[in-house]
């Protein structure tokens, strides 16, 4: 289980450090920093694929991914300076088995080169423990060079390009297992968020049907989805969930050259197919989907999942998310105070976040509050 995550100067996280539950809820106002909290930890899920430097490419460079505030925040209305310290985004998380940081700087580069968008990964550590010390770091990369700690420490033979990462790139027998364990970790997080439930989305379309453990990013696989759920032994489940949001209707998958999903309906003499079900309706189906997966996930992250929904309809997404926790490690960020409010009396964490020219802070937040945490020295 994740049990912190940090994130220095992407966006409106000037110096964010959160603790992380079981299940986590993440409010907030417009502005605060929710939006740039989610997509921090979608860079640090793309990682495990080696795609950091391409993510923050494709957000524009580290120019546009940066804090545009004070370097140092003085409060509301102060402007900014000239920066003295070096370009720094840094995320990283720590958890039960084995935490990981990163820290991108501007590219050293031709000024003829095309590739002006292109950070460069300056440090990366690997380490156990709530945050990165010596003693507790396994795997230490500094600019092109890397070491590995065996019993002590012991310089790979390797040097790294700027935009390779010790997660995918690095050849070391005596990390293999380490960095396997952590990138097969990274790449089981799964992020929904707004998924497509317009006429042309794909959910709606039939589909090519193959096993499928847990729903794609996209919603794209959906009756695969389910019919792969529901074969590992959770068609009760998935009915469950169903009937508590729907009274009466039942969802079934059609199998043969493509996979459709249809609906029974009280008082209706046919199945609706996704194509004709509301948006509403197939946007909480997809969240059963993800949440009630053949193969949980060890962490599920899901923005405004209310989008769409009826009001009524939060209390049984509450409930599906409290039950789904039980075998995933879950975030939400919700601008839904009932959803918060049903999830916190579930058990779960509350985050409030709030920024007012200081950069996104955690409200109530003190110093000692905050979890440990210590980003290496470039």
């Amino acid at each position: 289980m994740i049990t912190t995550l940090a994130v220095r100067g992407y966006r409106s996280l000037v110096d964010l450090v959160v603790p992380l539950g079981r299940t986590t809820v993440v409010s907030g106002a417009n502005g605060s920093g929710k939006s740039s909290l989610y997509r921090a930890l979608r860079l640090l899920a793309a990682a495990s694929r080696g795609r950091t430097v391409r993510a923050v490419a494709e957000e524009g460079g580290l120019g546009s991914v940066l804090w545009a505030g004070p370097e140092t925040p003085q409060g509301p209305g102060a402007q900014g300076g000239v920066r003295s310290g070096p370009l720094s985004v840094s995320l990283g998380f720590a958890a039960d088995e084995l935490g990981y940081l990163v820290d991108l700087g501007a590219p050293q580069i031709d000024p003829a080169s095309l590739f002006v968008r292109d950070p460069e990964i300056k440090r990366e550590q690997v380490f156990a423990g709530p945050f990165a010390k010596p003693a507790t770091t396994f795997v230490d990369r500094d600019r092109a060079s890397a070491r590995v700690r065996d019993g002590a420490w012991r310089a790979v033979d390797q040097p790294l390009a700027p935009h390779e990462s010790i997660l995918t790139d690095l050849a070391d027998v005596d990390a293999t297992l380490e960095l396997l364990a952590l990138r097969r970790q990274l790449a089981g997080w799964r992020f929904y968020d707004h998924i497509r439930t317009d006429r042309d989305a794909p959910c709606r379309q039939p589909q090519v049907g193959t096993r499928t453990r847990r729903l794609a990013h996209d919603g794209s696989d959906l009756a695969a989805a389910w019919a792969t759920a529901s074969e590992a032994g959770l068609a009760d489940r998935l009915d469950q969930e169903v009937a508590r949001a729907f009274p009466g209707c039942r969802v079934e998958i059609s199998g043969g050259d493509a996979f459709r999903l249809r609906m029974r309906q009280p008082g209706l003499l046919r199945p609706l197919d996704a194509s004709e079900l509301s948006d509403g309706t197939l946007r909480y189906l997809l969240l059963v989907a993800a949440l009630v997966p053949a193969a949980p996930a060890p962490f599920v992250v899901l923005n405004e999942p209310e989008a769409s929904l009826h009001p009524d309809l939060l209390a049984p997404l509450a409930r599906l998310i409290a039950h789904a926790s039980e075998a995933s490690q879950i975030l939400v960020v919700t601008h839904a105070d009932a959803l918060r409010t049903a999830l916190a009396d579930a058990g779960a964490e509350t985050i409030a976040l709030e920024s007012a020219g200081w950069g996104t802070r955690v409200s109530g937040q003190d110093p000692l509050d905050q979890p440990p945490w210590r980003w290496p020295k470039r």
